[in-house]
């Protein structure tokens, strides 16, 4: 199928991460040039992120792979630099063309601040904004976040979000993970701090319990879903009359498991809605329009995270990488 797509393309190729099957390791080979309107230009790969929806994505495991066409470059946002040196996050490239290329074009592109960590912007972006979102448009329509409850604190994107919570004036910030070395870092930025690592449904309900039974949280951002969903719906349920008006349950990830049971006696005893946020339920353009604010606080060091940079030639090594720092994919 490479092969037969190179064929067609009369300019040379350019390098690039390619899965040539949803079942397919990537492999760094050639492959055509990015389709580019006429009074635009390409622009150069500085950094993709290898985030957790691009893999799902480029394997056929999320919900948006019907858009997938095989062979394919992954990448869905990245940190390139156009022909006047300036240095622009883009991202949402039409398929098969994604950011994990020597050269790539996208429809949108927002400058990069003066000062900030390029790799870091393309480690972070995503999946800060998964939580920034939600954040802003409760703060939005209520004036203030109150109390917020982060399922899942401890992996990249609810760190993000713990952070993003507090950057953004929440009065308390409950982060519930499972790694303790995050979780004291957490805790040492501000963050209320509550384990995870409990065995049974009954075990995780209780450490819940136990940190929501003082204020109830108005707004819950749950990376996690499955059972840990469960024990938290149970929780909230017994949190007391000491509760706030109205919660907002905001379903993002499914690290513990895709289903969850809800029992009725949670959506009749209490005010509360829960919604999911992601790709369908936010737009392209929702999403780009919060991005350079959220640069901002990566330039400032509100926003931060650890990353590892693999040259696009090891994108084996870098799709295998199971450590806790997000990959960014560099030119070689």
């Amino acid at each position: 199928m490479l092969a037969a797509l190179l064929n067609k393309v009369k300019e040379s190729p350019m390098r690039a991460a390619i899965f040539t099957a949803p079942d397919a390791s990537p492999v760094c080979a050639d492959f055509p040039e990015p389709t580019v309107p006429p009074g635009s230009e390409p622009l150069q790969l500085v950094g993709a992120g290898l985030h957790n929806v691009v893999r799902g994505l480029a394997t056929g495991r999320h919900y948006g792979r019907g858009q997938m066409r095989y062979p394919l470059v992954p990448g869905i946002d990245a940190v390139a630099r156009t022909s006047d040196g300036r240095l622009v996050y883009t991202g949402y490239a039409r398929p098969p063309f994604g950011t994990m290329a020597e050269r790539l074009f996208a429809p949108f592109q927002a400058d990069v601040p003066a000062g900030a960590d390029p790799l870091a912007i393309a480690a972070g972006m995503n999946p800060s904004l998964s939580g920034w979102m939600v954040l802003t448009a409760r703060r939005r329509e209520l004036g203030a976040l109150g109390t917020v409850l982060v399922l899942g604190a401890t992996g990249t994107s609810g760190s993000l979000a713990v952070q993003g919570a507090l950057a953004l004036g929440a009065e308390r910030v409950i982060a519930a993970g499972r790694d303790q070395g995050t979780l004291e870092q957490l805790r040492g930025e501000g963050a209320t701090t509550v384990s995870l690592a409990h065995d049974g449904p009954d075990s995780l309900e209780r450490a819940l319990a136990d940190v929501v039974s003082e204020t109830a949280p108005g707004l819950v951002l749950d990376y996690l879903w499955g059972s840990v969903a469960e024990a938290a719906f149970a929780a909230l349920g017994r949190s007391g009359e000491d509760v706030e008006a109205d919660t907002s349950y905001v379903q993002i990830g499914t690290l513990a498991g895709a289903k969850a049971a809800l029992p009725a006696d949670l959506l009749r005893s209490r005010r509360i809605r829960i919604t999911g946020s992601g790709v369908g339920s936010v737009s392209h353009e929702e999403m780009l329009a919060e991005a350079p604010e959220v640069m901002a606080r990566f330039a400032d060091g509100t926003l931060h995270l650890p990353y590892t940079a693999f040259p696009l030639s090891r994108i084996g090594e870098a799709w295998a990488h199971t450590g806790r720092s997000r990959v960014v994919v560099v030119p070689d």
